[in-house]
């Protein structure tokens, strides 16, 4: 469990490489849905935890052991997938990904809605932005809103000491 941690912060540390490109002018998502509101002495988890839209979120985080790598320093910008999009997954799987014997798959889609730094909605453009997991996300801005793979930006901007939460309406999984 030790080891596993030690490779999650080495490769949050490792993936700090977020490229100056992520900025640009405003997104259209945070013209609909902007949260916006800082929660002074929160980090990413008491955020979410005070939602309760992301109880299977953070009971997912808890059993992948990211609860203190979330809660570090950061910035973190987080995708978070609300309780209705695990919920679109396939009967049994949730419930599936927090045995323990599944812990690295979890902690692999886990990290996969994490980018480094600290991207407000106004920032993000259409690019692919690398995740903690390895792999990038495909951002996408339309006049609609923004997309990270397949899914939609809902809310943005619930902002937290260490960083940011975007809401998607999807679970995006890794290759």
């Amino acid at each position: 469990m030790k080891k596993i941690r030690i490779l999650t912060v080495a490769a949050f540390a490792a993936a700090v490489t977020l490229t100056p490109s992520l900025f640009a002018d405003e997104c259209s998502a945070s013209k609909h849905a902007s949260g916006a509101m800082s929660k002074p002495g929160k980090d990413i988890v008491s955020v979410a935890a005070g939602s309760d839209n992301f109880t299977t979120l953070v009971a997912a985080v808890k059993a992948a052991g990211l609860v203190e790598t979330l809660q570090g320093k950061g910035p973190f910008t987080v995708f978070a997938p609300t309780d209705a999009a695990f919920a679109k997954l396939p009967a049994g799987t949730v419930e599936n990904l927090l045995k323990p014997e599944n812990k690295e798959k979890l902690v692999k889609i886990l990290t996969y809605h994490v980018v480094p730094g600290r991207v407000l909605a106004a920032d993000v453009k259409t690019m692919e932005a690398k995740t903690v997991e390895g792999q990038s996300l495909k951002l996408k801005v339309t006049d609609k809103g923004v997309m990270v793979n397949n899914a939609n930006v809902v809310k943005t901007d619930l902002l937290a000491d260490n960083g940011v939460i975007h809401v998607i309406d999807t679970v995006v999984l890794p290759k």
